[in-house]
């Protein structure tokens, strides 16, 4: 699907499920990785993460456009667009609109997770974007001690 057909669906979308018209640019960004969509609260654009719509296909991707579309009319309606908005929350069920996107295998395993921590005492392992204060923090579950482990040893025993 190029940027041109997206543009289509969108305004299709738009017109058949909100009866209001998409004035501004859609278009698929490559750059997107832990998200299926985002709406740009300056210029009224739309941007889809390809990826949803090669791994899972058109009936995800029409439900990513309905949610993005949700944030686009109520915002320029000035009602509440945020996600914990009650008009949000109303506008996307009432449409049909995906909450949360089917995530995609790798988009926020390996990409993201950089360090790895396990408990002494239960052997809980903790997978994390950012360092950790191994003095101010403990496990969770038992409230052990924890220790940082190397992070390759731990990705393959998964």
């Amino acid at each position: 699907m190029t940027d041109e057909q997206l543009q289509a669906l969108v305004i299709q979308i738009s017109q058949q499920f909100f009866k209001r018209p998409f004035l501004h640019q859609a278009r698929f960004n490559h750059r997107l990785r832990t998200t299926g969509g985002r709406y740009l609260l300056q210029s009224h654009d739309i941007e889809i993460n390809p990826k949803q719509y090669k791994v899972h296909g058109l009936e995800e991707l029409i439900g990513i456009i309905k949610h993005e579309l949700c944030h686009y009319h109520l915002h320029l309606q000035n009602k509440g667009y945020r996600h914990r908005d009650q008009d949000f929350k109303k506008l996307l069920k009432k449409v049909g609109g995906s909450r949360h996107c089917k995530t995609i295998d790798g988009m926020r395993t390996e990409e993201t997770v950089k360090y790895s921590y396990r408990c002494e005492r239960c052997q809980q392992l903790y997978l994390r974007k950012r360092k950790i204060d191994l003095q101010k923090y403990v496990c969770g579950k038992c409230s052990g001690r924890l220790v940082a482990t190397n992070l390759k040893n731990e990705l393959q025993q998964l």
